[in-house]
């Protein structure tokens, strides 16, 4: 069974930086995907960013710019490098994967239990 284990999370102030780790373990497929998530209060879950081992890395509009998305598929992890963040970035984060590429739809077969990330302002 694939497992997902998020870290990194916690209180920082605006204009700060933090890096989200995730790190996988269990039976991956030579080929996968794996993407982070954001769920603020109040919201609804949404995309943040998506790579695949070939390469294809998807950054949402509203981060584009402060975030950046790093793995390395030996390791089998994915960082979330965040920049410059805003109070609008607090949120419930969390890693997801898939041997395919869903994008920002929610398909992602695996998930981790998420980390809190806080900005005050």
């Amino acid at each position: 069974q694939v497992q997902l284990v998020e870290s990194g999370g916690g209180p920082v102030q605006a204009g700060g930086s933090l890096t989200l780790s995730c790190a996988a373990s269990g039976p991956m497929h030579s080929t996968y995907c794996m993407a982070w998530f954001r769920h603020p209060p109040g919201k609804e879950r949404a995309g943040v960013a998506v790579s695949c081992t070939d390469g294809t890395t998807t950054l949402a509009d509203s981060v584009k710019g402060r975030f950046t998305l790093s793995r390395d598929n030996a390791k089998k992890t994915a960082n979330l490098q965040m920049n410059s963040l805003k109070s609008e970035d607090t949120a419930m984060y969390y890693c997801a994967a898939d041997r395919a590429w869903y994008g920002f739809r929610t398909q992602y077969k695996y998930w981790g239990q998420g980390t809190q990330v806080t900005v005050s302002s």
